[in-house]
């Protein structure tokens, strides 16, 4: 069967290598990075990036079974392309003690059988001495199958196993597709491909290649980068991610010192406390375009300066991004029609178990739809 996937995101990518991997012909079909955000016209994605935190550990058992899903094969991708694009360093899931978040993470570490550490206020400073919690705070440490990803090197990976398993990939832009009697059509600039089938899996510009069909909310996000020297580095080698579960459902996210292209080194924070929608595709391009928030980053400095006070930085920048959220919480991987799948809503957490939504993605478009993951769970939630 031919199957094309629109979208070379961390989702998209992922369900073209399952895809191709199980024998189908497969052409995946999305721009790459755009050089210049200010001056691209055409649509961007949320994985531009070194580091998304990864983690067994969640509040919902949905994200912890497909991130533990996900983890148990990323080694085995790295090795088959030889990109790595996974650092075990551990997974530390803190906040006050008795709030909804971190019993939620606790039940969850019980039920799922997965290998963690509690600590307490004390345990928690001899422990991770580079943080500075509240005095009610516990947390949750996940040692192994925990840390950060790569999302640029996972998506280029997916791409290399997708190729080498006999798929091809078309670096341009959708502008529109079209079912018709024999397959479905898909338009970009300048030509035009048939496939049997086809998996939207376009992150938040989904709807723009559906008419704002689904029931999806595109928040827009603003991420910092703090920059330090190579004796900061050092000072924090053994700093694992973070993610702080506040009492009024904040959750604001901490990665470790991570080499970026630029040959600079940033530990990255992310966190927004209010939900911008950006309702239409133009809005959409114009937050990648404008480069995030100044506000935001001044409340991420704050939370930085709080959590970390000796740390020192030597510059800050913030980069913009997108989260894609449905009414359930859980992703919309689902047929729209006989031919017409789609695999979209990370709801804030996709990058890191993408490969298993990429394998829910291409089960879907041949026929094999979870109920919870429906179309119709969302319109009725």
């Amino acid at each position: 069967m031919r199957i094309a996937v629109i979208g070379r995101g961390l989702i998209g990518s992922a369900a073209a290598r399952h895809l191709a991997e199980a024998g189908h012909e497969v052409v995946l079909i999305g721009p790459g990075e755009p050089a210049d955000y200010a001056t691209h016209s055409g649509v961007f994605g949320s994985h531009y990036d070194e580091g998304r935190i990864t983690r067994g550990l969640d509040r919902m058992p949905f994200w912890s079974a497909v991130s533990r899903a996900s983890i148990a094969r990323y080694r085995a991708l790295e090795a088959a392309t030889q990109v790595p694009f996974y650092s075990e360093v551990g997974t530390l899931m803190a906040g006050p003690e008795g709030t909804a978040g971190v019993s939620d993470v606790g039940d969850v570490a019980q039920q799922s059988g997965i290998t963690c550490e509690r600590f307490d206020r004390a345990s928690l400073a001899a422990r991770f001495p580079f943080f500075d919690f509240p005095s009610d705070t516990i947390g949750y440490f996940e040692a192994q199958n925990a840390g950060y990803i790569s999302p640029r090197n996972l998506v280029r990976a997916q791409g290399i196993a997708v190729e080498a398993a006999g798929g091809q990939i078309v670096d341009a832009e959708v502008t529109g597709f079209e079912e018709i009697a024999s397959g479905v059509t898909i338009d970009v600039a300048g030509d035009r491909f048939k496939a049997d089938r086809v998996l939207i899996a376009a992150g938040g510009f989904t709807n723009g290649l559906l008419g704002d069909a689904l029931p999806l909310k595109v928040y827009a996000r603003t991420v910092a980068l703090f920059e330090i020297d190579t004796a900061e580095a050092t000072r924090l080698a053994a700093q694992p991610s973070l993610i702080y579960l506040g009492p009024n459902g904040e959750d604001p996210y901490l990665l470790p010192p991570i080499r970026y292209p630029d040959g600079r080194t940033y530990l990255k924070l992310g966190g927004d406390v209010v939900d911008r929608d950006l309702t239409t595709q133009e809005a959409r391009q114009n937050w990648f375009r404008a480069g995030g928030s100044v506000e935001v980053g001044v409340m991420l400095t704050d939370h930085i300066r709080a959590r970390m006070p000796e740390l020192e930085i030597r510059s800050t920048h913030i980069r913009p991004c997108v989260t894609t959220y449905t009414p359930t919480d859980l992703p919309i991987i689902d047929l729209l029609s006989g031919r017409v799948a789609v695999a979209v809503g990370g709801n804030g957490k996709g990058a890191k178990n993408s490969d298993e939504l990429g394998r829910l993605g291409a089960e879907a478009v041949l026929g094999d739809v979870r109920p919870d993951l429906a179309l119709a769970a969302s319109m009725v939630a």
